[in-house]
């Protein structure tokens, strides 16, 4: 029989393959979903709508006070469907790991639930909007942390614009920055014809933009600062302008008789 011995000195490092904060991310929503998998399989149907309906995020149950789901909704994927929480985390692991080790956990953490939140309560707003035409509000729940991680991929888009990705299962590779505007111009197109695809692409529109709005809040509020001053400093000059041309025909003041 032959043996095989391990190289010394060598170690998997598993922070370098995935980050804390991703790994919990991962582990919370994989938990809740096996929850929800095993309410679908063994307990009646309506188990399974009960805890859509209270966690997940719908528009008319939030106007009922049911202030958490914008947050609890994150953590929810369709029992029914392996893909949507698979693609979900493995976009989340891609893309997510990067940011939290320039960030740190609890950074990452505040983004992910910040775009996440946000993202949903934009659709909860666009969802509602009916009701102002003498409509009714949305009663279908929304799920998923797609809001969340559209708002991690436009953050990718703006720290690492160049940074070269692989379209799987092309052997083809696109800069983020376009990669990431291609995806939102898909989902902005979506959103214009969804009709039944049980997509909330709202969401993920919604998500980009919490995110481009909460990266970019420095230099927004820097320009409309400067814009503030320049219009300051213009106004100060024309009326120092003003001044000038009502007082240049007028006799020099009396010199001042105190000689030094």
């Amino acid at each position: 029989m032959a043996s095989f011995s391990r190289p010394r000195g060598y170690s998997f490092n598993w922070n370098s393959f995935i980050t804390p904060g991703v790994k919990t991310i991962v582990l919370v929503c994989t938990g809740v979903f096996l929850v929800e998998v095993l309410a679908f399989l063994f307990l009646p149907a309506a188990a399974t709508q009960w805890l859509i309906k209270v966690l997940g995020l719908t528009p008319w149950t939030v106007t009922r006070l049911f202030l958490w789901q914008p947050f609890t909704y994150i953590f929810l994927h369709d029992p029914t469907s392996l893909f949507h929480i698979l693609i979900n985390m493995l976009m989340l692991w891609m893309f997510g790991r990067d940011l939290e080790q320039i960030w740190g956990k609890q950074r990452f953490y505040r983004y992910f639930l910040m775009c996440g939140a946000g993202a949903g309560l934009i659709n909860v707003v666009v969802k509602l909007l009916p009701i102002l035409w003498g409509g009714r509000a949305s009663i279908t729940p929304t799920i998923g942390a797609s809001g969340a991680i559209f708002g991690i991929l436009i953050a990718n888009a703006i720290l690492f614009p160049d940074r070269q990705i692989w379209l799987i299962p092309f052997p083809v590779s696109i800069a983020m920055r376009p990669y990431v505007a291609v995806m939102g111009a898909i989902e902005f197109f979506a959103t214009l014809g969804s009709g039944g695809d049980n997509v909330a692409h709202i969401c993920h529109l919604g998500g980009m933009l919490v995110g481009y709005l909460y990266l970019r809040r420095g230099s927004m509020l820097y320009r409309a600062r400067n814009r503030y001053s320049d219009w300051k400093m213009s106004r100060t000059r024309r009326k120092f302008d003003v001044y000038m041309r009502e007082h240049k025909d007028e006799p020099p003041s009396r010199p001042d008789r105190w000689v030094n």
